[in-house]
């Protein structure tokens, strides 16, 4: 098994969500995350007092899936999210070498 994580526009997570919940990935977490990337424009930039920098808010999004689901997964994230920007976002692939489910003994 693998974990994908991505790290998008947030403007763009609903169509990523859409695109992987119709190829049947609804095993999904979405989490609002805050970047230093360039922004869009001035709606999408905020500046953090706790970091001394301008920010945006980014979505991340991670599902676990089968190794021979990855470029599918990659493939729909990539046709998605793209923002026509410089940096549409970053996906990281890591190898999961155990799971457990929290109700078992």
């Amino acid at each position: 098994m693998i974990e994908i994580k991505a790290f998008i526009r947030r403007a763009r997570a609903a169509d990523v969500i859409r695109g992987l919940i119709r190829a049947g990935f609804c095993k999904l977490t979405v989490i609002d995350v805050k970047s230093i990337l360039k922004s869009l424009d001035d709606t999408e930039q905020d500046y953090s007092i706790e970091f001394g920098e301008e920010i945006i808010t980014e979505t991340k999004l991670e599902l676990v899936c089968e190794g021979y689901e990855e470029a599918e997964v990659v493939k729909i994230i990539r046709k998605y999210g793209r923002s026509n920007q410089e940096s549409s976002g970053w996906i990281y692939i890591s190898s999961i070498n155990f799971t457990y489910a929290i109700d078992d003994n």
